[in-house]
């Protein structure tokens, strides 16, 4: 199921603060919660790309809030795997709200469970359609970066008054992650080069982005790094390959009215912006 852009080159994320609040310093909460979590494991060999979406993940349940999300690539010992094996291309992390007792298939051959069961709940940003929608992401610079929100900012999640009855709030974990051991040239793999890749003779004849059908024309981007696609490699090279995982901390506290909740906006410097009378359109291209 591949309805959300995946691609954050040269995208901007931010936290924003909702405008004109005014707040006091009281003390901290005492009670900070800080449960680490493990992603499904996914499969990768050398010199091949994994590209994944897995809907309802662990997160914390309640109304709460978030201060910090910090991610890392792991092997099945819990492992970090350093990005000169496997490439972190990016992550994204997306609130959806779904009906109860509904799920969605991570098979992506199965229909029998249609996406109009859920609603994709995207950040405040410009960009349209499903182009940058995610509220965390990040890439290869993931490990060493803080995401910590001093007190009392948080990023609110949970609160009853803005989940539909009968629905409840889920998120989806999307990522992209190259291995690039025994490649032949790794700079121009991890920049997803289509000429680096064993594309399908018909790609150019199925293959579509948010901007329509792409044309050879496309050299480069995402569109050529799909799951299971092939790097070239170096002769002669062997290596096994790997179960990894997204290991994912997360610090919260319980909302109270002390918190002030902060916005995600994802901005996109290839966003078009024109105007029709006092109508603002955006129009990014950074999928292209």
């Amino acid at each position: 199921m591949k309805l959300i852009s995946k691609l954050f080159i040269f995208s901007l994320s931010i936290f924003v603060m909702l405008s004109s609040t005014t707040y006091s310093q009281p003390q901290s909460p005492k009670v900070i919660q800080s449960p680490t979590y493990l992603s499904k494991e996914f499969e990768v060999g050398p010199g091949e790309v994994s590209d994944k979406q897995m809907f309802n993940i662990e997160f914390p349940k309640g109304h709460v809030g978030i201060k910090s999300f910090d991610v890392d690539l792991v092997d099945e010992h819990g492992n970090s795997i350093p990005l000169h094996e496997t490439y972190i291309h990016h992550w994204y992390i997306l609130k959806y709200i779904i009906k109860k007792n509904m799920s969605v298939s991570q098979d992506p051959n199965d229909h029998t469970k249609p996406s109009g069961d859920l609603i994709y709940k995207r950040n405040d940003g410009t960009c349209n359609k499903g182009i940058l929608p995610h509220q965390w992401s990040s890439g290869s610079e993931t490990r060493g970066t803080s995401t910590n929100l001093p007190y009392p900012f948080a990023v609110e999640i949970g609160n009853p008054a803005n989940i539909t009855e009968g629905w409840e709030e889920q998120w989806l974990l999307g990522l992209l992650v190259i291995d690039t051991r025994g490649v032949e040239d790794k700079k121009i793999c991890i920049q997803c080069r289509c000429d680096q890749f064993n594309l399908p003779e018909n790609f150019y004849d199925v293959t579509f982005g948010f901007h329509g059908k792409v044309t050879p024309e496309y050299k480069a981007g995402v569109l050529c790094c799909q799951d299971k696609f092939q790097c070239k490699m170096r002769k002669v090279f062997q290596a096994p390959r790997r179960n990894l995982s997204i290991r994912y901390n997360i610090t919260w506290v319980n909302w109270d009215q002390h918190q002030i909740p902060v916005r995600f906006y994802v901005l996109d410097v290839t966003d078009r912006v024109t105007t029709n009378g006092s109508e603002t359109i955006h129009n990014c291209q950074v999928s292209k």
